[in-house]
């Protein structure tokens, strides 16, 4: 039966979903002929929830806001998945990321679902006492879906520790019982990892690593650029450097920059701490936001939001490895388009899956209530994301396929052979 959009979406809104309908498509003809028939299920959400969010500001005016929370598939598992709080975040955009999810955490083989969320809001516009009453009703009106054997949210783009503390004492609330383990990203004080900040840069780190050890490209001396200086941004930079890598060119929201000889990364933290973006740092050379994809780079890490690496630049685009630290941030023209020129591209379901398998260890420790060190969760990180990156590997090696498809046949197979074996009920 071919597949049709839902009716609460049209070809003119559907967004994200549909480049993830794409990539499920162009993975179709390489599966296993026996998993073929359940593929539908990997083209329709278990669940999508749309919630009124009503919260009273400072000025005692009441807003409303919508909120989203969408399952889409829990064959292998509870849904994992973030939360953002963002002005254009849509359906359409969340249901991809969560289909995005249930990809990666087979790829990685963590025993979980993929799920996502997300709230329309701008949150520097509001209060730091307005944003607790938007998370804790947001989280009341998703309550029905949560758990720490069901759904386990997790921070995402503008939330925080902070925000998943909220989340964790309203469910307690909710509960009766303080319940650690339905979010992961928390204070350390609350049941958090160590290790858990950088995970998701570290992850990104350690796939970049093993695609240049297939291509000799030495880490040491290559050039990074880096979109986004953020969690996820901030720390791939980061450790890059910290393995002598030169960060030559970043960009986010306030600005461009590059500087040939290498950004001052502390200098810049520093900077961004008192400035409030990269506006007037004195170590690097502003530039035109679309001159940052020209610059000539080693490694091109994606660290922002989806849609940033499209058919206009990615002709333009002078790297080598092309490292997906955000979700979906290459649409699929400017796939063909890469491959085509021979850019190497780590995709997001593997290359940004640090967060989650971190996530992870952190539920697994809150359910043992035995915690470890940084080193081992590092350690651990690391074989993980290096075995996932190297079965991918070989199976695009053996198939004569480009690493993004060879994650989704890897995905998609762990994925339906659960569905298959599971069968239907009732």
């Amino acid at each position: 039966m071919a597949y049709t959009l839902p009716s609460y979406l049209s070809r003119e809104n559907v967004g994200p979903w549909e480049t993830y309908l794409e990539q499920v498509e162009r993975v179709a003809p390489h599966l296993d002929k026996a998993l073929v028939p359940w593929i539908e299920t990997l083209r329709r959400p278990k669940r999508s929830l749309i919630v009124d969010v009503p919260i009273k500001l400072d000025s005692g005016e009441v807003a409303h806001f919508e909120g989203y929370r969408v399952h889409h598939n829990l064959s292998r598992g509870p849904g994992k998945g973030g939360i953002r709080f963002h002005p254009e975040v849509t359906l359409s955009e969340v249901m991809a990321l969560a289909a995005w999810m249930t990809i990666k955490n087979a790829v990685v083989q963590v025993p979980y679902g993929g799920a996502k969320g997300g709230i329309r809001v701008d949150p520097k516009r509001l209060s730091l006492a307005e944003l607790e009453r938007l998370t804790r009703r947001y989280t009341s009106e998703i309550n029905i879906l949560l758990g720490p054997d069901r759904d386990i949210p997790a921070p995402d783009v503008n939330t925080n520790e902070q925000v998943m503390a909220w989340i964790m004492d309203t469910y307690s609330m909710n509960q009766g019982r303080t319940a650690t383990g339905v979010v992961t990203g928390k204070p350390l004080s609350l049941g958090g990892s160590l290790g858990r900040r950088d995970a998701t840069g570290r992850g990104v780190f350690v796939t970049a690593r093993e695609a240049a050890r297939r291509i000799g490209l030495p880490i040491e001396g290559a050039r990074i650029a880096v979109q986004g200086f953020g969690n996820v941004g901030e720390a791939a930079a980061r450790i890059f450097a910290e393995h002598g890598a030169k960060v030559v060119a970043l960009q986010d929201e306030s600005g461009s920059l590059q500087c040939d000889s290498g950004i001052d990364l502390a200098g810049l933290r520093a900077h961004c701490a008192q400035a409030g973006g990269f506006g007037g740092f004195a170590g690097a050379e502003a530039i035109p936001a679309e001159a940052f994809w020209r610059v000539p780079c080693d490694f091109l890490v994606p660290a922002a939001v989806e849609n940033q690496i499209t058919e206009a630049n990615a002709g333009a685009l002078r790297a080598r490895i092309v490292v997906e630290g955000a979700n979906g941030p290459t649409t699929p023209a400017a796939d063909l388009i890469l491959q085509e020129r021979g850019v190497m591209v780590v995709p997001d379901v593997v290359a940004n899956a640090g967060g989650v398998t971190v996530s992870y260890f952190e539920w697994v420790q809150d359910i043992s209530s035995f915690f470890w060190s940084e080193a081992e969760i590092n350690q651990r990180l690391d074989r993980i994301m290096a075995e996932a990156f190297n079965g991918i590997w070989e199976v695009a090696q053996a198939r004569s396929l480009t690493l993004r498809t060879a994650a989704f046949v890897v995905g998609c197979s762990r994925v339906l052979e659960a569905r298959a074996l599971r069968g239907l009920y009732p």
